[in-house]
């Protein structure tokens, strides 16, 4: 993801999170840490044709990665792209040598939550409304070794050298 990405990102931001969806600063503020040698940040975009359809971001500091954000657009579900994104996140983490990665993710959210535990992580307690302004809890996940992490079959190549049915991801 670069800084001209920003816009079309936000509004698929504001499309899948109205309540809760991270603003321009947030963005800017991240991808300031994804480049050069002191990068502590991935930031990746997909792209269906001219469309941003999927983003995803990692911060690393010290052994632990947290996944920051992962979206898809609707018209994307069930393509493999979610599965891609955190596929492309979890080999950066292993690149930061990351020994755990963490995650919040929203209660009511279970697509999302069958995504991490396919991947292997595990619930380890919930974070109270933490999701601002609706109230809503989070639940935090950990994996604690994203080098073993499986790669599911639509995940297995990597999402900035192969398109992912029609979407390709820039980084």
């Amino acid at each position: 993801m670069r800084w001209w990405d920003i816009e079309p990102v936000l509004e698929l931001e504001k499309e899948l999170f109205p309540d809760d969806a991270w603003s321009r600063g947030m963005f800017w503020s991240e991808l300031a840490h994804a480049r050069g040698p002191g990068a502590s940040r991935r930031y990746v975009a997909a792209v269906d044709g001219e469309r941003i359809v999927g983003y995803a971001g990692l911060a690393a500091v010290g052994g632990l990665g947290d996944i920051q954000t992962i979206a898809v657009a609707r018209e994307q579900w069930g393509t493999g792209l979610g599965s891609a994104l955190l596929t492309d996140l979890l080999r950066h983490a292993t690149a930061f040598e990351c020994t755990e990665v963490l995650l919040e993710v929203r209660v009511d959210n279970e697509r999302a939550q069958k995504l991490y535990e396919r991947f292997g992580f595990e619930p380890i307690g919930f974070r109270r409304g933490y999701y601002q302004p609706g109230n809503v809890d989070a639940l935090v996940m950990r994996l604690t070794d994203p080098a073993s992490a499986p790669a599911t079959p639509s995940a297995s190549a990597s999402v900035e050298e192969t398109p992912v049915q029609g979407t390709e991801t820039h980084g």
